[in-house]
C-alpha cells in the first residue's frame, strides 16, 4: 500500500467523486430508507465501488465502477454493458451511458443532477469539463479505501450495539462506519441532509482522502452531539492523534500510520482509545457490554492442511 498525497490525483479523484454522486443519487432514489443515510451509501469491491444489488418493480439491476479495470458497468438481471474508464471522457458521458443504458434495460431511473456536498455546480448531466482519469492513481487511492474499509470492520464489527458497516459516502468522499447510540439529538438547523443524518447521537469513524488545504489522507472521528471544546486526553493514542475543538473532530493522518511498525495497530489504538474518550464525555451507559466477547470459534475454522 502506498500513500497518495492529495495534490498528485485531485482531477481523478474528482473524476471518481462524480462517478460517485452518479450512483449514490441512484441509490437515494430506489433503496429502502434507513436512519443516518445509511441506506445511499455505497458498498466498496474488490475492484471498485458499486450501488450493490437493487431492485425497481420486477427488475434487479446494479451499476459498478471497477477502478481496478478502468471500466463503468451497468446490469440489470443478467444483462450487461459497460463503458471505459478513460483520460478525457467528461462526466456527462458517463451520466449518459448509465442512464439510456438502465431504460434501455426496462429500469428507467431519474436522479436530480446537481452534485451534493460539493463545491461543483455543474450538473452531472452537463459536466463537460472534468474528464481526467489517470488508472494509476485511481487504484493507489482505492487501495487507501480499502485499508480503511477493513480497519473500521476490524472495529465495529465485533461490537455488541447498533451501528452502520463501512460504506462510501458520496456527498463527502470518504469512508465510514458508524455507532449509534439509541438517544434524540434533533439537528438545530432546518437543513435536509443534516436533519436526517444528525437525529440521534453518534459517533462516526471515518478515512478522508484530503482536499486544497489538506494533502495528506486521514482516518477521523466524529462525535454527535459536537463537542466543540478540547478533547485532547491522555489517554489519546497513538501519539500522533489529535482533537480539533474548532471542527469536533480526531485525526491521525495516514503518513503516521503507514511509518509506524504495525499500521492496523496504529489505527485500531485510535479508534479504541477515542471511543472510550467520547463515550465517556457522552455518558453512553453499558459500553462495556459493546466488547463482551462473541461466543463464536476463533477464525479459521478449518484447520489449513
Amino acid at each position: 500500500m502506498e500513500l497518495i498525497r492529495y495534490s498528485e490525483w485531485k482531477d481523478t479523484k474528482t473524476t471518481l467523486h462524480l462517478l460517485s454522486q452518479i450512483l449514490g443519487k441512484i441509490r437515494l432514489e430506489v433503496a429502502h430508507q434507513e436512519p443516518q443515510w445509511a441506506h445511499v451509501m455505497l458498498p466498496l469491491t474488490a475492484d471498485g465501488f458499486s450501488t450493490g444489488l437493487l431492485y425497481s418493480e420486477n427488475h434487479m439491476f446494479q451499476v459498478d465502477v471497477d477502478v481496478r479495470n478502468s471500466a463503468l458497468h451497468v446490469q440489470v438481471d443478467g444483462k450487461k454493458k459497460s463503458i471505459g474508464l478513460k483520460n478525457g471522457t467528461p462526466i456527462k458521458s458517463y451520466y449518459e451511458f448509465t442512464f439510456q443504458t438502465l431504460e434501455q434495460f426496462g429500469v428507467p431511473v431519474s436522479i436530480y443532477p446537481k452534485p451534493q456536498e460539493m463545491s461543483i455546480q455543474v450538473p452531472l448531466d452537463q459536466d463537460t469539463e472534468h474528464s481526467t482519469y489517470i488508472p494509476e492513481d485511481a487504484l493507489r487511492g482505492l487501495e487507501l479505501f480499502h485499508f480503511a474499509v477493513q480497519e473500521e470492520l476490524k472495529f465495529v464489527g465485533p461490537l455488541r450495539c447498533r451501528k452502520v458497516k463501512p460504506g462510501l459516502f458520496w456527498g463527502t468522499f470518504d469512508i465510514s462506519a458508524i455507532i449509534i447510540q439509541n438517544i434524540s439529538e434533533p439537528f438545530p438547523l432546518d437543513k435536509v441532509i443534516e436533519k436526517a443524518a444528525f437525529d440521534e447521537q453518534f459517533i462516526e469513524y471515518g478515512f478522508w482522502l484530503g482536499d486544497d488545504k489538506v494533502e495528506v489522507p486521514s482516518f477521523f472521528v466524529l462525535p454527535y452531539p459536537f463537542l466543540y471544546k478540547d478533547m485532547n486526553a491522555a489517554s489519546l493514542e497513538p501519539e500522533e492523534a489529535y482533537y480539533d475543538q474548532e471542527v469536533s473532530e480526531y485525526f491521525l493522518n495516514m503518513e503516521a500510520v503507514l511509518a509506524s511498525s504495525d499500521a492496523s495497530n496504529h489505527v485500531q489504538r485510535f479508534f479504541h482509545t477515542t471511543f472510550d474518550i467520547l463515550s465517556a464525555e457522552l455518558k453512553w451507559e453499558n459500553c462495556d457490554y459493546y466488547r463482551n466477547p462473541l461466543l463464536m470459534k476463533s477464525q479459521p475454522t478449518i484447520s489449513k492442511k
